[in-house]
């Protein structure tokens, strides 16, 4: 999963990406309005993390411009105003959710995943802390994997690859759409990483398994199926 945080508190900004890419996500960083409107224009991403108080350009001008150029992608609004009508103004501007500074990062990550598992749709089953597919299970809180009632142990990675395989599974999805979700910055689409990354994820999700559910698409992609 790919996340855009825009921040130019210095501090919060590395707590917070640091927090996020820990979690297994790929995540950009902008320090200021004109920036993250670009990349949130011009770059796909799952969720936004954009605080109120910006240089160039403050963050509701940025989410409005966002919603006026059909881009949906989830928003939670960082503010240290805590009054109601500033998280009224901020949610009727376009974005999703609202948290006032000072917060916890553990209630920050439960909030940028229940905005992806709300936005994500997909042919994964969705429960309010997982997602599964078959006999494949993947608890997003606890960071555990099971399949047929064995857990699975993943670095954060493979976590993270999983969890973009499950979202969009009976997808076919394709090198260069894993790089820009698990990575936060390009690649050479003819690297190899995205085939090395798969192979240990399937050695451990399919191996000891009579079903092989990460599939190859020859030309195209990966998918996950049961079947």
């Amino acid at each position: 999963m790919r996340v855009l945080v825009v921040e130019d508190d210095a501090k919060i900004a590395a707590f917070v990406v640091k927090g996020l890419e820990q979690a297994g996500f790929a995540v950009d960083h902008a320090a200021d309005g004109e920036d993250g409107l670009h990349l949130a224009l011009t770059e796909p991403y799952d969720a936004a993390v954009i605080d109120i108080m910006l240089p160039q350009r403050d963050g509701l001008s940025l989410i409005q411009e966002l919603r006026q150029q059909q881009v949906q992608t989830p928003v939670i609004i960082l503010s240290a105003k805590r009054s109601v009508d500033d998280r009224v103004r901020g949610l009727q501007t376009g974005g999703d959710d609202y948290l006032t500074k000072p917060f916890a990062f553990a209630e920050l990550l439960a909030r940028v995943q229940a905005l992806i598992r709300r936005a994500g749709g997909g042919a994964a089953a969705t429960h309010p802390t997982r997602l599964a597919t078959g006999d494949l299970v993947l608890d997003l809180l606890t960071r555990e994997v099971v399949r047929g009632g064995e857990k699975i142990d993943l670095q954060p990675r493979e976590f993270a690859l999983l969890e973009y395989l499950m979202r969009q599974a009976g997808r076919v999805v394709s090198k260069t759409m894993i790089l820009e979700h698990i990575w936060d910055y390009s690649f050479d689409p003819q690297t190899n990483v995205v085939d090395v990354l798969i192979c240990r994820l399937r050695n451990k999700v399919d191996r000891d398994f009579e079903v092989k559910m990460i599939q190859t698409i020859r030309g195209v992609g990966y998918v996950l199926k049961t079947s």
